[in-house]
């Protein structure tokens, strides 16, 4: 695409801002590509780990690169001021808050309106669309279960925290099940479990990793609020020494994909690519911390996905049911095709902007 595209999009915005995430995963790649990721790096933890781009961050950073480029040089068709970013740390869901701590918007122009996009497994060249909450807000929680140690044969002399950690992992599964009303959506999921160092000794200590999913502030604290009564309660039954310890962290909103300003720039997609070539999408449970910008400054945010595997064979999955089978985000074999997935991400995030953008 070498000329800006023209766009009949109703300009209410003098200040745009087009976001990109930039950071990998602790993922060993499997695509097979010549290029794979061979990087290794220490993680917090100290631990070594591969490196890979198995959410297609490095993908959004080359578009956001391309359509900067050229919205430069296109720079006679449009007015008002267009900002850049590249965050880092969306993984971590901590990256888009640190940059407002540290005062992006005080250092930089604020804008009237936060643009972003993510690729996926949809069909390459095709956008897909919601408006609303279109992904979940998500919590972690790191929690540790006390007990007391000893020999394994003698289970009597102890209390047991991986029988605890057990008990609460079962119980957690009720939350959605049991607690979070029918109609709304909401994720437990215990991603980590560690306890001891040998299968005949009773260890002092287990702790467990949960991350939580919801669309709605109430269902989010009511997620919350339950994870904290059941890990308290089961310590208690149990006879723990003393209270679990909980910190939450990797904290981020719903993302709100604000409703007039996506009709305005979905209708834009529409003019540019063709309706064949754009996709309703249902709600995502996945989270992005690209919200946090628009709701530091009160500024809507419109945010779109796009999609980056072969299409014939996706289009083919969808048809027969087969999604789950693709591979996605996170997957050690996510691997978006480069073309049409690259002009189109590049296109989309250009024809977004001018939508917005004044006109000369």
């Amino acid at each position: 695409m070498r000329t800006l595209p023209t766009s009949t999009g109703t300009c209410t915005a003098t200040r745009v801002m087009l976001r990109a995430d930039f950071d990998a995963l602790p993922v060993e790649e499997r695509t097979g590509l010549p290029y794979a990721s061979t990087v290794r790096a220490v993680d917090g933890d100290g631990h070594e780990v591969p490196v890979m781009h198995a959410c297609g961050h490095d993908m959004h950073a080359v578009c956001l690169t391309g359509a900067a480029a050229l919205l430069a040089r296109s720079r006679e068709q449009w007015s008002g001021t267009l900002l850049v970013v590249f965050q880092p740390a969306e993984e971590l869901a901590v990256g888009a808050r640190g940059m407002v701590d540290d005062g992006l918007f005080e250092r930089f122009p604020k804008p009237d309106i936060v643009l972003g996009q993510h690729v996926g497994p949809l069909p390459a060249g095709f956008i897909g669309h919601g408006n609303g909450p279109v992904m979940a807000a998500a919590d972690s929680v790191n929690i540790t279960l006390h007990g007391r140690g000893g020999h394994g044969s003698r289970p009597e002399a102890s209390i047991d925290p991986v029988l605890m950690a057990a008990n609460v992992v079962t119980r957690l599964q009720g939350i959605v099940a049991r607690e979070v009303p029918p109609a709304e959506t909401a994720v437990v999921t215990v991603g980590r479990l560690k306890a001891g160092t040998k299968d005949n000794i009773i260890p002092e200590s287990a702790e467990l990793g949960v991350n939580i999913r919801a669309f709605t502030p109430a269902v989010r604290d009511l997620v919350r609020s339950a994870v904290e009564r059941i890990v308290t309660g089961e310590s208690r039954t149990s006879g723990a020494p003393k209270p679990p310890d909980f910190t939450w962290f990797a904290s981020a909103p719903a993302l709100v994909s604000e409703p007039e300003a996506t009709k305005t720039t979905v209708a834009a997609f529409s003019e540019h690519f063709g309706a064949q070539r754009l996709l309703p999408m249902p709600q995502v449970n996945a989270s992005e911390d690209v919200g946090v910008f628009g709701e530091a400054l009160g500024v809507p945010t419109v945010f779109w996905f796009w999609g980056g595997l072969e299409a014939e064979s996706t289009i083919a999955a969808f048809t027969e049911g087969r999604v789950d089978e693709l591979p996605g985000n996170h997957s050690a074999a996510f691997a978006p095709v480069v073309e049409p997935t690259l002009s189109t991400g590049v296109e989309a995030l250009v024809v977004a902007a001018s939508t917005w953008l004044g006109k000369v």
